[in-house]
């Protein structure tokens, strides 16, 4: 969910909650106003009562009081209430329907005799000056309620405007392209300074890409040099015929420790060019017909360990890649699966258009299956492996929106790659 939809959303929710109870406060305030002006007029009404039974010493049922109606009867009892306010419903006598009154009850003594004195107001002109009051209180605050939730949201998206514009030039920018990240200065202090800070940032991460990238470039040629020069020299001293049996197993290990260092060091600089973004000529790849040329080509290999292949070819499965890393990524896998297999063991191949697996048979993992695709963490103890081939495989896949998982069923190491489309 975007800020500004969040932000909204508890600005409406807070702004709901604040113009219910200004709705609730504000009838109450009116109903309690209105009641107390109908009250005052009772109480007007009361004391007219009292001065026309003082006047006459009697109570005539003669329309004196126009406005309000006015029912006395004897009381019985001797504690009597000053006065008291209710309200009641009577019943119209002209279309039979209840009508609301607020009425006023106290005891007046007439001729000597107490009686009870009911005078009450209609409410129904009250309660439609209520009703129309609340009506058009709802529609204000509603109105008043939107048009500051629109505002609101035009103003915050005007505000955060300069935000969402340095946030589309963080998603296009690119470390591998010679184009510098470029923001714009904002009104607004804080995002003034956030593209600052951003822009620092991206020039420093520029400046130590091209950095690595050169590092990684300059050990790529430097230390192959070398690393052959050993090679070359330790297979003329593996030649010569004056050395010892044991001069010879050292010399086969130097030799040994040698290839591991050049495998080594090829394996982490590829690590280094894949995390770079170093390879550009992307294309569509058939990986699953470049997977059996790659089998073909070891076929000696498998031969000589006694494996068999199958095949279970629904459809191709074809990925976006560069071309050297699909090669190395093909040679990973398949490498993989022999060096792991066992003797007159089987490698299958499954193909559909999202996903391809390769299986090879295989005892048990030592190691745990969660952590087969770091760098350095090897099942085989092996001096040709150094526990880079399925990191590599794992980084590809990684860089190029490629799913890769492994699972262990009856007897079969499967790896499977998906793609997403």
């Amino acid at each position: 969910m975007k800020l500004l939809t969040k932000t909204n959303r508890i600005y409406l929710a807070f702004s709901l909650v604040i113009y219910l109870l200004t709705a609730v406060s504000f009838y109450q305030i009116i109903r309690m106003v209105i009641y107390d002006e109908v009250e005052n007029r009772l109480r007007v009404e009361k004391r007219d009562f009292e001065e026309y039974v003082r006047m006459h010493n009697s109570w005539s049922t003669i329309p004196y009081f126009v406005e309000n109606k006015i029912v006395v009867v004897p009381a019985r009892g001797s504690k009597f209430q000053r006065e008291v306010f209710t309200d009641t419903l009577i019943q119209n006598r002209y279309d039979n329907e209840l009508a609301p009154f607020r009425q006023l009850t106290f005891y007046e003594p007439i001729q000597g005799v107490m009686h009870r004195v009911s005078i009450r107001k209609s409410l129904i002109q009250t309660y439609r000056l209520i009703e129309v009051i609340t009506v058009v209180m709802i529609v204000f605050l509603g109105l008043l309620l939107l048009g500051s939730f629109w505002f609101q949201g035009k103003l915050s998206g005007r505000l955060w405007n300069p935000f969402y514009n340095t946030l589309a030039r963080l998603k296009f920018f690119d470390l591998a392209s010679d184009k510098p990240l470029e923001l714009d200065k904002s009104e607004i202090t804080e995002f003034t300074e956030l593209n600052e800070v951003l822009q620092k940032m991206a020039d420093k991460m520029r400046q130590d890409y091209s950095s690595l990238k050169e590092f990684t470039e300059n050990a790529s040629h430097e230390m192959q040099t070398p690393l052959a020069l050993i090679n070359a020299k330790v297979e003329q001293l593996i030649q010569t015929k004056q050395l010892t049996e044991v001069q010879m197993n050292w010399i086969d290990s130097i030799y040994q420790a040698s290839r591991r260092i050049a495998r080594l060091n090829q394996g982490l600089l590829l690590l280094a060019k894949i995390e770079n973004r170093q390879f550009n000529d992307v294309q569509q790849i058939n990986f699953t017909q470049l997977l059996i040329e790659k089998l073909q080509d070891m076929e000696e290999v498998l031969t000589h360990k006694h494996l068999t292949v199958s095949e279970q070819l629904t459809a191709p499965f074809d990925v976006l890649l560069p071309a050297s890393l699909a090669d190395s990524l093909v040679t990973n896998l398949v490498s993989n699966a022999i060096k792991h297999n066992q003797a007159g063991g089987q490698i299958k191949l499954t193909s559909t258009n999202n996903q391809l697996s390769l299986s090879n048979t295989g005892g048990l993992l030592t190691t745990d299956p969660e952590r087969l695709f770091e760098r350095f963490k090897k099942e085989s103890t092996g001096p040709d492996s150094v526990g880079l081939g399925l990191a590599i495989v794992k980084q590809i896949c990684d860089s190029y929106n490629i799913g890769v998982s492994y699972h262990y069923v009856d007897g079969m190491h499967t790896i499977s790659l998906t793609a997403f489309h």
